[in-house]
């Protein structure tokens, strides 16, 4: 199964979602890209994912023209951005989903309170694609107890 997560910088949410997500289920195809892509994967996208036994530290931000000639089971973007500059894969994608996080590189304030967003954003992601996962693996009979579970 061919996932493409999109963003606009893919310096962070994507990233951390690829990392999430190849996590959670390596027999996926996992890759992610950006509409605007940065020059490196953020170094707070990194620690953040190092600390939760995740390394994406090898991963480099693309650009979504590499991926617009490959066909896709999900194209999900993570961001309002991205979800509204997504090119069109005509005829190349199954299933689209949008998902709206919080750019934790743009958070201001102490250096304490920028590393709580990349972890609220981490966890974040992690809660939405462990049950995008269950949902891709067509596993239903996940209980979900907490409000903020995701409606599908």
């Amino acid at each position: 199964m061919n996932i493409l997560i999109l963003c606009t910088g893919n310096s962070c949410r994507s990233q951390i979602a690829q990392g999430w997500l190849k996590t959670l289920n390596p027999s996926l195809n996992v890759y992610s890209a950006g509409t605007n892509p940065q020059k490196e994967v953020h170094p707070l996208a990194i620690k953040v994912m190092k600390e939760s036994g995740i390394d994406i530290s090898s991963q480099k931000p693309k650009n979504v023209d590499e991926y617009l000639n490959m066909d896709w089971d999900y194209v999900i973007t993570v961001c309002d951005d991205a979800n509204e500059n997504c090119p069109i894969f005509q005829g190349k994608t199954k299933n689209r989903l949008h998902y709206s996080f919080d750019d934790p590189s743009k958070a201001e304030g102490s250096e304490e309170f920028i590393w709580s967003e990349f972890e609220r954003i981490s966890l974040e992601i992690n809660h939405i694609f462990f049950f995008l996962n269950e949902k891709i693996i067509g596993k239903n009979d996940i209980i979900c107890e907490n409000t903020d579970c995701p409606e599908y």
